[in-house]
């Protein structure tokens, strides 16, 4: 089996734009009022995990001196 191997950066990328148009897809049903109430709820939990985890990074990294 001599499939061809794909490069981690060609990889990565096209994850990113799978994962890019999927949230531009969801942000348009938003806007549109067309989530139902349980998928906003899904949505609005892992904002505010994400703004956390942000949060902890910002406040994890070290200050210039």
């Amino acid at each position: 089996m001599n499939g061809q191997i794909i490069p981690r950066d060609q990889a990565i990328a096209a994850a990113r734009a799978v994962l890019d148009r999927a949230r531009v897809r969801i942000a348009r049903d938003r806007a549109a009022g067309r989530l139902s109430s349980e998928h906003e709820l899904i949505l609005r939990r892992i904002e505010r995990d994400q703004r956390r985890r942000a949060a902890a990074r910002q406040s994890a990294r070290p200050t210039a001196a």
